[in-house]
């Protein structure tokens, strides 16, 4: 701050200098943004240094209509679909598939398609060099409506296992299910917090959603619509021997107190442990990271478990992908679209990644001598002033890249150890399905039949894992009867009509 207001007064001193960058601040603003920042976010987009500095670099200036909430945006994008109001440009816009098809349908987003090799060439690079990035953002009929966020080392929901504790009971990293098991008994019986009391929780969790990240030790990676892509056909673990496995093994863990038996009634904020002095109970968790369960003093102590072989091959579920659609969007308002396409192409270079996400060299941050970069302030100013006024990367889904190899330059040792073991998962990771456009009557029929499927589905198995319904002949066919009545079959046949 001392050295803006240093340059403001150079200005100011400065004569007839002085008067031009009066009559620049007075000029109205080019273009109209839009868009959603997150929740409740702090951040003023009109005081941002982010948006300051691009206009330095593009000549650009805009009018800002920023939304915090939510329930806000999704009540504002209704009212853009129908036309009203519009502004020329959609940032970090958090448009859905169908938001995407229904305002392009209707005229109000146009196709940025023509304007990307001219105009955003390193975006073009991008995608032509990655053909499933062009699909996942193309209309069938090859129009692209929004830009997306692109990120290849994106979060995952990751098993953190507690090293303190396998330190103290003098055990290896488990690579195996079995010595996961066993890892895990050795939690419940060998007092690894030394309090003297069997408190430990050796595993939580939060509901089956989570316990079926495990399931790739079964060969299970289904979506959340319970489909995978193998070979260009479409199949479900469902009702597979597989699943019924998977959840026998789950029951055997419940059984023997190895999962909390909070893990389906609780919430990630009554998990969540904020005091920096209280003593953790996890063994282990899932989550994208410690941060979201234990206090920050606490992160270090937590490691990834990667993922175990089966049939001497390993592959995990990849949870979103590498790409993000729906971030950046330009309306039938905007009179030069080209230009606000080249604006954002800045965000999916290098340079113009790092200034959206941590700032200037020099400023915000600073390059050690030993090669690894850190912060140019106290945790406390980059949290409450560099991430919330001089960068945008926070809050929302940003367009352009992710410099996830920057990271692995940061000083801090557990941050930089985090990435690399996250880069080490990204490798057996697979999408279970890609990222397609359903046309409005099966993406219609899909979202009945999810309703009906998840609930129904997601309660049958917590009942097999703890016991309440037993996992027999009888109760397994009835099981696999119940699904396939509910539609499982007629849903696996759209998702195959939309990837054929």
């Amino acid at each position: 701050m001392r050295k803006i207001i240093a340059v403001l007064l150079v200005l100011m001193l400065a004569g007839g200098i002085c008067t031009a960058f009066a009559e620049q601040t007075q000029k109205a603003p080019d273009y109209i943004l839009e868009g959603f920042d997150g929740d409740n976010t702090t951040r003023a987009w009109e005081n941002n240094l982010f948006f300051s500095r691009m206009q330095e670099k593009t000549g650009i200036s805009f009018q800002f209509r920023q939304y915090a909430s939510t329930e806000g945006w999704n009540s504002r994008k209704q009212e853009i679909a129908a036309g009203t109001d519009l502004p020329d440009v959609l940032f970090k816009a958090n448009l859905s598939e169908k938001d995407v098809q229904d305002m392009y349908a209707a005229g109000v987003l146009i196709d940025l398609k023509p304007y990307l090799a001219e105009y955003a060439p390193d975006l073009w690079a991008l995608l032509q060099e990655n053909e499933a990035w062009m699909k996942a953002i193309s209309l069938p009929d090859g129009a692209i409506p929004a830009l997306p966020g692109i990120n290849t080392l994106q979060n995952n929901n990751m098993l953190w296992i507690n090293t303190v504790w396998l330190k103290n009971l003098k055990l290896d990293m488990p690579s195996t299910l079995e010595e996961l098991t066993e890892t895990l008994r050795r939690f419940r019986d060998g007092d690894p917090n030394r309090n003297g009391q069997q408190d430990e929780i050796p595993l939580s969790f939060l509901g089956m959603w989570e316990l079926r990240f495990l399931g790739h030790a079964y060969g299970i990676i289904d979506n959340d619509y319970y489909v995978t892509l193998r070979d260009g056909k479409v199949t479900s673990s469902l009702t597979s021997e597989e699943n019924r496995a998977f959840l026998t093994w789950l029951h055997q863990l419940w059984e023997e107190n190895l999962l909390d038996h909070n893990g389906f009634n609780t919430a990630d904020s009554l998990r969540q442990i904020t005091d920096e002095k209280a003593a953790i109970p996890y063994g282990a968790f899932f989550s994208i990271s410690p941060s979201t369960v234990v206090p920050a003093a606490a992160m270090e102590q937590f490691a990834v478990v990667q993922p175990f072989a089966r049939d001497g091959k390993t592959v995990y579920r990849d949870l979103f992908g590498d790409v993000i659609r729906g971030a950046f969007a330009v309306t039938s308002a905007c009179k030069s679209p080209e230009k606000l396409v080249a604006w954002v192409n800045t965000l999916y270079t290098e340079e113009g990644a790092r200034l959206a996400q941590y700032g200037l060299e020099g400023e915000e941050y600073v390059w050690e001598e030993n090669g690894t970069w850190n912060w140019n302030a106290s945790m406390e100013t980059v949290a409450n002033v560099f991430l919330q006024d001089h960068t945008i990367g926070e809050g929302g889904v940003l367009p352009g890249i992710s410099d996830w190899q920057f990271q692995k330059k940061y000083a801090n040792d557990t941050i930089r150890t985090t990435v690399e073991e996250m880069e080490k998962l990204k490798s057996v990771s697979v999408i279970p399905y890609p990222p397609v456009f359903l046309n409005a009557a099966d993406r219609a029929r899909i979202a009945e039949l999810q309703f009906n499927l998840s609930d129904t589905a997601d309660r049958a198995m917590a009942c097999f894992v703890t016991g309440d319904v037993p996992l027999d002949d009888a109760h397994w066919a009835e099981f696999c009867e119940t699904i396939r009545n509910l539609g499982l079959e007629e849903m696996i046949q759209i998702w195959q009509k939309a990837v054929d």
